[in-house]
């Protein structure tokens, strides 16, 4: 599977707007749409015709319909009955519904999310030194103990086209800041120890795996595990649970945003970066209630936009950059900061 290809789905559903649903849902989550129909339109030929990976069957008419009893009695692909009604993009229900949704299509399809692992090896092989950003005369003069334990906490969000991006965000930005940064990267777990060296090959700040009992420190990238919830003690220190991620993402952006909005209320902020799905979008109101911000990739910048769509759609994300542009704005809100 390429960072380009994905699962093969093939949609049938009795009603137009179920349909626009099925069909944005999808295509969001990095699946591909090979036919999206109503039953009624749906002919005996092109029904064997079409060879998706997996048939979705949403119906709100319930009736007997020949022409599904020929599906499940054919079909060499699996047959998915549907989540019910979907709610509507913008709805709180909607996160709920989308993950319940995507649970399942990565249990019987795959996860398109394994694409990002060998996109690694192109950041491995990048020589290209980019131009990093000046830090400002109030930090570099602050006296700041850089490898202290840090008192304001960035949650750095991805998934498909997220190595790259972020890795162009760490190039840019400079040694000396007074804050720390929680990676948490959609990837699969046979990559979670290059990714480290992938993303942070060029930057001025060290990219770590996450150490259970530990703090996250000053100007250092804490990368959060694949397997375990990453969250924080009552004194800030790292936990690493036994537990896995709440399906079905891994590692889950959600938790991980309420995780450090509870630890940090205040002193956190989230960017969202290229990803699938809407991960982040159902603990987005509580990080904004807590005090945190919520910044996103603009969308023309990213190799795929729906996760930071969804933060800008819901009305979370209160400022949208490019990754270089993401950095200088940080680095100029730290600077205000000091000189205030």
């Amino acid at each position: 599977m390429t960072e380009r290809s994905s699962g093969r789905v093939a949609v049938i559903a009795d009603t137009s707007l179920q349909r626009h649903v099925l069909q944005q849902a999808l295509l969001a989550n990095g699946y591909q749409v090979l036919l999206n129909s109503d039953p009624q339109r749906l002919d005996e030929e092109q029904l064997r015709a079409c060879t998706p990976d997996l048939w979705l069957v949403d119906l709100a008419q319930l009736e007997d319909s020949p022409l599904i009893d020929l599906l499940l009695d054919q079909a060499t692909a699996p047959v998915l009955f549907g989540e019910g009604q979907a709610p509507e993009r913008s709805s709180e229900h909607y996160p709920r519904w989308e993950r319940r949704l995507v649970g399942k299509l990565k249990r019987l399809v795959g996860d398109p999310a394994r694409a990002v692992g060998p996109s690694l090896e192109m950041l491995l092989n990048q020589a290209q030194r980019p131009a990093r950003l000046n830090l400002p005369d109030s930090l570099s003069s602050s006296g700041l103990a850089i490898g202290q334990p840090a008192r304001e906490v960035w949650l750095l969000a991805a998934s498909l086209g997220g190595p790259e991006a972020v890795k162009e965000f760490l190039d840019a930005l400079p040694g000396g800041l007074p804050l720390g940064l929680v990676y948490a990267q959609h990837i699969d777990a046979s990559f979670e120890q290059r990714l480290p060296q992938a993303v942070g090959r060029h930057s001025q700040w060290p990219v770590n795996l996450a150490r259970d009992g530990d703090w996250v420190r000053c100007g250092e990238v804490v990368v959060a595990p694949i397997s375990q919830e990453l969250a924080f003690a009552e004194d800030g220190r790292m936990q690493l649970h036994a537990r896995p991620w709440p399906e079905p993402y891994s590692p889950s952006i959600d938790q991980m945003m309420l995780n450090l909005a509870q630890q940090f209320p205040s002193c956190c902020g989230v960017i969202a970066f290229s990803g699938m799905g809407s991960d982040g979008s159902a603990a987005a109101a509580y990080v904004r209630r807590q005090g945190g911000l919520i910044w996103t990739q603009q969308a023309d910048s990213c190799a795929c936009p729906s996760m930071p769509d969804s933060l800008r759609e819901g009305g979370y994300s209160s400022f949208s950059a490019s990754p270089r542009e993401l950095a200088e704005a940080l680095v100029a809100r730290l600077a205000e900061q000091y000189d205030q």
